[in-house]
Parts: C-alpha cells; structure tokens; sequence
C-alpha cells in the first residue's frame, strides 16, 4: 500500500483508508449504510491492517456516536498500529451549544470522541462544517490549546468553501496556530466541482485531500444502469436525498466508458473509478465505505495498478463539466492555460 504525505505535514497516510459511517447502524441515514457491530467492524479492520490501510475515519455525528464507540472497541489493543480520524461540528443535539466549533463545543466534543473512541488522542480531528457565528480565530485557538495538549495530532476540515478555507489558514499563519492540512471533500467521475476552486487552492497551501464518498454516493459501483429500474436492495432508495446531486445523463455516459475500460483491464467500475481519483493532483487518500468484507476485498483491489494514460483521458472526457463563473470565461482568454494551468 503507498502512503502519501497529508498535505504540508509529516504525516505519512496511505492512499486507502477506510471509511466507519457503516459502523453503529442508528438512525435513518445511518443504518441505511450500514451496521456493523464491534465484531465484524474487528475482522473489516483485520482485513485492512493486512492490506496496509491504517487509517480509519469517522464522526461524533455518525449513528450518534455509535461508529466511534465500535471503531474504538474494534481497534482495542493495537492502537499503535493505527491512525484514528473523526469530525466534529455538525448537531449532536438540540441545545444551544450542540452544534458548530466554538471553544465550548470542541473541547467537548474532543473529551466525548476520546471517550468513545477508548482513546487519550486524536490523530486527525477535522472540522465537519464551517462555523459561520464563531470568530475563525477562536476555533484555530481551541484547535491550538487541543494540538499542545497532547489531545489533538492534526487538524484539518471538511466541506469548506475555498474562501473559508484560505481565510481559516491566514488567521492561522497570522497568529501561529497549527494550518489546516487535510480537507475532506466529495469528489468523483461523477462531481467533479473540487477542481474548480479547492484543488488549485489545496495546491498552493499544500492541504492534502481526503476523498469521501468517491463512488458517487454509490452510483458507480456498476448496478445502477442506464434504462433499468433501480435495484431493490441499492441503499440510494433511502439515502439518496441526502447526498450531493448526480445527473443522471452524465452517470449514465460515465458508466458506459467504465463498462468498456472494465473489459479492457479485467477490473470492477469501482476499481477504476477509485484508480482515477488516486492519480488526480492534490489526493492523498480516498476513504472507502465498505459494508461488508466483499465490498471491502474488492475497493482494495484499487491499488497496485495503473489505468493507461488512453484510458485516463476517456475518463476525463466523459467527467468533464463545465466550470462555473468565474473560472470558464478566462479558460477562453489566450495565455490564461500558461497562467492557470488547469489540474492534469
């Protein structure tokens, strides 16, 4: 398994990890994507040590708590082999003070994560939302007080907007506090609006992504189908509202050039789905989501391969969307690709 440096840090993180929302099972969305107890959590993190994915992500939010409550009954007794991330941010509860990233709610919500998780630290701790009512300067100094504590390793965020972002790591270069240097986003064959403006910008300020849900909320595992009906058992009748939107006529023309490129490689659509995301710049991992040990065996199949440069570019040619303003017009203007390359 490669592992990748996390950003601008020291952090070596390897290019699979693997995603807990399937743990816990609470609650409409949750359990929808999953429900693994502490036992078959266990033997899925069994069959991801084995491969050299060490790194295991969650949130205080998913099941309510429940998934990192199992990670951390699963990881027992082999911490040290492991790098544990969770996010906070998003409501935990009704209460004026359950929701968003104010000093009160961080420090909370990292004494509640340790506790579940069965911990006395955070490898990674990313902010699951932006805070728009709490001063950027307060939350960096929470974060700041969590790192020197010995609570807290890394700190990155998740679903920023990129001026959210740029101005988080300018009060945090301008008062010492530690940069952001991972970002959790939403990227796929299906959506690819991180290129527009949180890869250039990852780039620049050297801020490692980290890729959920890179199968398109699951509509790139190769049963959802041009002209058929949804299958029965697929997850997307219960989740789908809750996830990023997909065109329907750009999965469709996706699908068919993963179908052709399967043929050709011997490999499953999310294979070469993740493969993709893997070579794009700025990714340093991408999660997996995995409900049981097939759909696990078979997401790391992703590694140790490479599409042909012929087939990269059909994918490419398939994706591609138009760029929003501000981006299109200028890609127009002559010498703007030699000032704004676009990402390869």
């Amino acid at each position: 398994m490669e592992n990748r440096l996390l950003g601008a840090s020291g952090l070596r993180v390897p290019v699979l990890s693997f995603g807990a929302g399937t743990f816990g099972g609470q609650g409409p969305l949750f359990s929808a994507w999953g429900d693994s107890d502490a036992a078959e959590a266990r033997r899925l993190i069994d069959i991801c040590l084995e491969a050299g994915v060490a790194l295991f992500d969650t949130a205080d939010v998913y099941s309510n708590g429940a998934s990192e409550q199992v990670l951390g009954e699963a990881v027992k007794g082999r911490r040290d082999r492991v790098l544990l991330s969770t996010k906070t941010g998003l409501p935990m509860g009704d209460g004026p003070n359950d929701a968003g990233t104010s000093r009160l709610r961080l420090i909370k919500a990292v004494e509640d994560a340790l506790r579940r998780l069965g911990t006395d630290y955070i490898d990674l701790l990313q902010l699951h939302a932006f805070d728009a009512f709490t001063p950027a300067e307060e939350v960096l100094s929470a974060l700041d007080d969590l790192v020197r504590s010995g609570k807290v390793r890394y700190a990155g965020v998740s679903n920023f907007a990129g001026w959210q972002l740029m101005k988080s790591l300018a009060v945090a270069d301008r008062h010492g506090y530690p940069r952001y240097v991972a970002h959790q986003v939403y990227y796929s064959l299906v959506g690819r609006d991180y290129e527009h403006d949180l890869m250039p910008l990852a780039l620049d300020q050297g801020v490692g992504a980290l890729v959920w849900s890179p199968l398109g909320w699951g509509r790139l595992t190769g049963k959802v189908r041009r002209g058929r009906p949804l299958p029965s058992h697929s997850r997307l009748h219960q989740t789908a509202d809750f996830g990023p939107p997909v065109d329907e006529a750009l999965l469709f023309d996706v699908v068919d050039v993963l179908d052709q490129i399967a043929e050709e490689t011997g490999r499953s659509i999310p294979q070469i789905a993740i493969n993709w995301l893997l070579a794009r710049p700025s990714v340093t991992s991408v999660i997996m989501g995995a409900r049981n040990e097939a759909q696990l065996r078979d997401n790391l199949g992703a590694v140790g391969w490479t599409l042909a440069q012929e087939q990269i570019a059909r994918l490419n040619a398939v994706s591609a969307a138009t760029a929003p303003y501000p981006h299109f017009p200028y890609r127009r203007q002559e010498g703007f690709a030699r000032l704004n390359p676009p990402p390869v």
